[in-house]
């Protein structure tokens, strides 16, 4: 299992992927980019990693793709820092698991492998958010180390789960994280 930057490569698995999803929302929010320009998508996603030619409200962000066999099963984008809304309600790691390969701990692994990009960083505190009816997320950032700081209502109601990870406290996760620009 490899942990990928974006590439034409994965353009028809990228594709699958995103069919695979269907109507569910689609988090993090660069599944919600236009890929019919492939090339055109794969240039957004690294204008986001250079933290160039961002839309206002926006921060520097990494998105990765975790890939087995060639297929992806996997997608991370990884806040560089946090503004005062994204600290609230967004957070420093979004994640997604293809439903197809969802129930066998890719999410935490996932997760652990983001948490390392952001230690690599210098980031030493890190927020995690998740819809607070999102158990499988909410137990997968818990797995990661992650505590439970604060819950956003909306309307009195619990909208949204803040939780934070100390990477510090992380054991044993760096056998997880290997980058490569290309497949092998």
């Amino acid at each position: 299992m490899r942990l990928l930057k974006p590439s034409s490569l994965f353009s028809s698995s990228y594709d699958r992927y995103i069919k695979e999803l269907g109507s569910e929302e689609r988090y993090p929010f660069p599944l919600d980019f236009d890929y019919s320009d492939f090339e055109k998508y794969l240039e957004k996603v690294e204008d986001f990693a250079l933290g160039e030619n961002l839309p206002e409200g926006y921060v520097q962000s990494t998105t990765l793709w975790l890939v087995e066999e060639n297929e992806i099963v996997g997608v991370t984008n990884i806040r560089h820092e946090l503004n005062n809304s994204i600290r609230q309600v967004g957070g420093h790691i979004g994640l997604s698991i293809k439903p197809s390969e969802r129930g066998k701990n890719l999410g935490i692994k996932l997760m652990k492998m983001s948490i390392l990009f952001l230690k690599d960083l210098g980031v030493s505190k890190i927020h995690i958010h998740c819809e607070k009816a999102n158990t499988a997320s909410s137990k997968t950032i818990r797995a990661c180390g992650g505590v439970l700081e604060s819950e956003v209502s909306h309307n009195k109601e619990i909208h949204c789960t803040n939780q934070i990870i100390k990477p510090q406290r992380l054991l044993c996760v760096k056998s997880l994280l290997v980058f490569y620009t290309k497949p092998c």
